[in-house]
């Protein structure tokens, strides 16, 4: 079992600065991928951005240039650096982990922090 508990969003202007943190706890053994998602209003969760163990970043179009994922394996934690932030950004975001191990594949996801950002 993996908990996975987000933080660090709000309320902020556009052009403004946020970082989200995920920090994972439980049974962390074997995870593999970990990243954030985001659901707006009436659409669908989309991946933000995804980071591997060894360090491999994938990003969504929309945030590549302004957005950093991050992870510190050590400390079983992932962050999201989002920068230059715009209104479209408003989202739920959801941090996500990928454990992979010899007899079980499993995707766990954190309950969300809201991002808000005004024009």
């Amino acid at each position: 079992q993996v908990q996975l508990v987000e933080s660090g969003g709000g309320l902020v202007q556009a052009g403004e600065s946020l970082r989200l943190s995920c920090a994972a706890s439980g049974n962390i053994f074997s995870i593999n991928t970990m990243g954030w998602y985001r659901q707006a209003p009436g659409k669908q969760r989309e991946l933000v951005a995804a980071i591997s163990s060894g360090g491999s970043a994938n990003y969504a179009d929309s945030v590549k240039g302004r957005f950093t994922i991050s992870r510190d394996n050590a400390k079983n934690t992932v962050y999201l650096q989002m920068n230059s932030l715009k209104p479209e950004d408003t989202a739920v975001y959801y941090c996500h982990a990928f454990q992979s191990m010899a007899t079980i594949q499993t995707d766990y996801w954190g309950q969300g922090t809201q991002v808000t950002v005004s024009s």
